[in-house]
């Protein structure tokens, strides 16, 4: 089932609101669409912290949410630093430039996952969250 929110900036937690509180939410969309945003949104309602996008080290973690950032290098790069382990634990992973292989990951070993596509519309974003 696919669910689509049209939000500004300041309606983010109608859509968190939304999402799971454990397994993956994997974030897909172009450049500069707000996934750093939306993890951040997620984390600090959460888990107030200090948010950084963990683009050079692929991922931070905030307690029991761990935050990935695979821009550089796509599921590989999870697997070829061992974070993919990280993905079996308790906890929410964030993951922003989710791929294909992720997905398939995930289904092979019957991981909880939600997707969220962001699409750009003026200065609003459409969210289409799905469940894989």
């Amino acid at each position: 089932m696919l669910k689509r929110f049209k939000l500004g900036l300041n309606e983010l937690d109608t859509l968190i609101n939304e999402l799971p509180n454990s397994g993956i939410i994997a974030l897909r969309g172009n450049l500069a669409s707000g996934k750093t945003t939306l993890s951040k949104a997620i984390i600090n309602k959460n888990n107030p912290a200090i948010v950084t996008s963990p683009t050079f080290s692929i991922m931070q973690d905030y307690g029991q949410i761990y935050h990935y950032d695979i821009y550089q290098g796509g599921f590989e790069a999870i697997k070829r630093n061992g974070l993919y382990e990280n993905l079996y634990e308790d906890g929410l992973h964030i993951v922003e430039w989710a791929d294909d292989e992720l997905l398939k990951f995930a289904d092979k070993n019957g991981l909880d996952i939600c997707i969220v596509d962001i699409i750009v519309s003026g200065n609003e974003r459409v969210y289409e969250v799905s469940y894989a």
